[in-house]
């Protein structure tokens, strides 16, 4: 029911709000994220006499277990982990440039130079949060133990939860639980904009009207698509539920590094790059890491699996990005070869300009 209820919100915010109000809604979060993680982190700390050895020594005491602090207590077991490891290093870092309600992101500041700018606010923030969760995944472990947020609805999930309340009681527990809300609110919302204004203009007014569609009926269709996406969402979400919603995030950053990174990287700094090429890395990208993860133990054949009483795991990887991201750059290159084709000079070289320097970009960003 809870699925369902955010689901029609998110439909008809993104319907109502459009891309202005998703970006004021990602501006709020954002503040709100980082403050509450300051909070929680510096609360913790003064609760250790702001000694980290302090606290990683409560939270093994709690646990239990000496091996918490360690490296490797999760991906170090075997090769076989270890090369999951790396498979999910490169899919967190390599997918965070390819993902597009990040990308679209650009086109709601007003110069190229802003966009540059926002790059580099946005790195620094991002990794201090990093940092701010260090201290609260020990924290919780300290304070409340992993026993009991495992036992709590939701599972590893409502560790934030758990700790705001035992640190702040109701109050900050309210404040937490907007800021994953509106968190939710606004990457799903960005989501759905990117896809149906790609779906609206790409497929709807370049393929199947063939660019006969005046601005409104790409309009109208976008906004059907919003409730199309909304619909399968919430279906999708009700068929997840329960499971470790960081992992899946993990997953759909494998998806967007495998499908769209190798064409971006291609179009910015390789002239010889053309539709073939795009087109090969795109699909097979996203083919490929769409049926890793299929036959992975993530859908099958584990205890936290989604089908546990089938078992169809081929691929013994968690995250299929050590094995679809390269297969995507290859795949580009290698339609790109045997293309018969080649792209404009000319824009080659205005697409290289725009991207090294910024110049041209302003006209682009405000059409």
């Amino acid at each position: 029911m809870v699925i369902t209820v955010v689901g029609v919100l998110m439909i008809m915010y993104v319907l109502i709000g459009g891309m202005k109000g998703t970006t004021w809604v990602q501006i709020i979060k954002a503040c709100l994220l980082i403050a509450g993680a300051f909070i929680m982190t510096v609360w913790v700390l003064a609760l250790h006499d702001f000694n980290l050895s302090t606290l990683l020594g409560a939270a093994i005491e709690t646990s239990g277990n000496a091996a918490i602090t360690s490296p490797g207590l999760q991906y170090g077991v075997s090769a076989t982990t270890r090369l999951d490891f790396l498979s999910l290093a490169l899919a967190l870092v390599l997918g965070t440039a390819a993902l597009p309600h990040v990308l679209m992101r650009f086109y709601t500041v007003p110069t190229a130079k802003e966009a540059r700018r926002s790059v580099v606010w946005a790195i620094w923030l991002i990794g201090a949060f990093y940092l701010f969760t260090l201290v609260l995944g020990y924290g919780a472990s300290a304070l409340i133990g992993s026993e009991r947020i495992a036992a709590a609805p939701g599972g590893v999930n409502s560790a934030a939860p758990l700790l705001a309340y035992e640190l702040g009681g109701s109050i900050l527990l309210g404040l937490i639980s907007a800021v994953a809300f509106a968190t939710i609110l606004a990457v799903v919302a960005g989501l759905t904009i990117t896809a149906a204004a790609s779906f609206a203009h790409d497929i709807y007014a370049n393929v199947i009207r063939r660019g006969k569609v005046d601005p409104d009926g790409e309009v109208k269709v976008a906004r059907r698509t919003v409730v199309v996406i909304g619909l399968l969402s919430i279906l999708g979400g009700i068929g997840a539920q329960g499971q470790n919603v960081a992992f899946l995030v993990a997953l759909a950053f494998a998806v967007a590094a495998s499908a769209n990174l190798p064409t971006i990287l291609y179009s910015l700094f390789w002239k010889r790059f053309n539709t073939q090429g795009a087109i090969w890395s795109m699909y097979g990208g996203l083919g490929s890491a769409i049926l890793l993860i299929a036959l992975s133990p993530v859908v099958s054949g584990g205890e936290k699996s989604m089908i546990t009483s089938a078992d169809f795991s081929l691929f013994p990887l968690s995250n299929p990005g050590i094995v679809s991201i390269p297969l995507a750059f290859f795949l580009g290159w290698l339609g790109t070869i045997l293309s018969r084709t080649t792209e404009d000079p000319m824009k080659q070289a205005e697409m290289e300009v725009r991207s090294l320097t910024g110049v041209g970009a302003e006209k682009a960003v405000d059409h």
